[in-house]
């Protein structure tokens, strides 16, 4: 049996801010399936401090942790669920604050938090096979882990969620923050700077990314955000392996944030819808196909795309409805169709789990053009909810939708290539061409209900990698 280490920032159902949160809630869950034990650590937030877990945590330690020439206290607290177990690094100075990101000393923050990792690691009476880190903000403690080895035999994976967001920091950091000599410096440089990422992609053992495309895509200049050269270097360590979805967390049958739930029953699906368009102030017609886009506005989600083209889309008989927030221009942008095109499109600012729920189960087609998507989750909730997306084909969307062919009625969604608004168009337009025949629309539906993006594969995948 492999015992696993998870590092990571944020895990459903304690803290989330994006997908990394979905992944560490559900990941170990299905590796314990798959024969594994594991433990997963993370900071105690505020969030977390004054939640309903906080009351069932047990304190398992306390000692000091070197950062540089700092000695930190830290406590560690404990919460087990589902023969997961779950540690928390508790330091107010650090995490006692609103939000999880966004702070002047983001760095020194994660850089303490990897550090108490490793502490944590020589001082519990558990022995670990692999300790696998997740992003920047545990690359440190990929480096630190690999240097010191705070356990015979202990192996280290590293997994990029986004490789945009890397944990730059000045290089007189090295000395003020890590207890290490400069032969170590270079390990953690790149570009005149402190890189957590580069850190973690020099130090660990072997080195995941989160779907087969991305794993390809990050070794080019487009993709790399600067570190291709790097990931090229180490490209026989790295290994794609798509990200699941929690099945039972996401259940149409089981949604209470919807006001009919199904199966695999088209009519209750339309119930669903005719409610949303009631609510929302919609043309009530269950022949008038719904498009659905829940998403944070900002460029990389392909919405450039979306603002050329969908006037004209909406010239035609179809319904939009919106749900996210972000960027100020896509924010007015949405605003400005919602005023424009009262009964076809609704447009919500902001986000709501349970509305998006809604969304996902009334849509009839779910829009994602992004420009970039290392996985992506929506399309695989669209999928569940049997609606079916529209993705650009890179990263995770090319691995996951397979693009319908009228003629002998394979694939589960709708796809284009180039990086191009009438590439949209056209398949948006195909869409709904496609909606009007019920033989292909009920292929579709036959499709996504035979799709499996569970967790199972992809655990045995990082089980083998173990």
């Amino acid at each position: 049996m492999k015992h696993v280490l998870f590092a990571a920032s944020e895990c459903t159902p304690f803290i989330k801010s994006g997908g990394l949160a979905d992944v560490i809630g559900s990941l170990p869950q299905a590796l314990v399936k798959e024969g594994a034990e594991v433990s997963v650590i993370l900071p105690l937030y505020k969030e977390i401090i004054h939640s309903e877990y906080r009351r069932e945590m047990e304190e398992v330690m306390i000692y000091n942790t070197p950062v540089g020439w700092r000695n930190q206290y830290t406590r560690i607290l404990k919460y087990t669920d589902r023969k997961v177990t779950y540690y928390f690094v508790d330091n107010e100075y650090y995490f006692n604050r609103d939000g999880l990101y966004g702070y002047i000393d983001d760095g020194e923050r994660f850089v303490y938090f990897s550090n108490a990792i490793i502490e944590f690691m020589y001082r519990i009476d558990e022995n670990y096979d692999v300790l696998h880190c997740h992003d920047w903000q545990t690359g440190a403690a990929v480096a630190i882990g690999s240097i010191k080895r705070p356990q015979p035999g202990m192996k280290i994976v590293y997994t990029i969620h986004n490789i945009q967001y890397q944990g730059w920091m000045e290089p007189s950091a090295f000395s003020d923050m890590f207890n290490f000599g400069m032969e170590h410096f270079a390990g953690f440089e790149w570009q005149g700077m402190l890189n957590m990422m580069k850190a973690a992609i020099h130090h660990a053992d072997v080195i995941t990314t989160v779907s087969e495309t991305y794993a390809e895509e990050i070794l080019t200049p487009f993709f790399g955000e600067g570190l291709e050269t790097v990931l090229e270097y180490r490209r026989h360590d790295l290994h794609g392996i798509i990200n699941g979805l929690d099945m039972t967390e996401y259940n149409p049958l089981r949604d209470d944030a919807l006001d009919y739930r199904y199966r695999s029953s088209c009519k209750t699906k339309l119930k669903n819808k005719m409610a949303l368009q009631s609510a929302l102030g919609l043309e009530v017609d269950e022949a008038i196909p719904m498009y659905g886009i829940v998403t944070r506005l900002v460029s990389q989600k392909g919405l450039d795309l979306i603002t050329h083209v969908m006037h004209e889309f909406l010239m035609e008989d179809v319904q939009l409805v919106v749900l996210g927030s972000g960027d100020q221009q896509y924010e007015d942008y949405f605003r400005s169709l919602f005023q424009n095109f009262p009964g076809k499109v609704h447009a919500t600012i902001g986000f709501s789990e349970s509305y998006a729920r809604k969304i996902y189960a009334s849509s009839d087609f779910f829009i994602m053009p992004s420009l970039f998507e290392p996985c992506g989750l929506g399309q695989l909730i669209a999928i569940r909810y049997l609606t079916v997306p529209i993705v650009r084909e890179t990263g995770g969307l090319k691995d996951t939708v397979v693009p319908y062919n009228e003629f002998n009625h394979v694939g589960n969604g709708f796809s284009f290539e180039k990086y191009n608004a009438h590439e949209l168009l056209d398949a948006m337009r195909y869409s709904r061409s496609i909606y009007q025949d019920k033989a292909h629309m009920d292929a579709l539906i036959h499709n996504m209900m035979q799709s499996d993006y569970s967790w199972a594969k992809s655990a045995e995948r990082y089980m083998s990698l173990y």
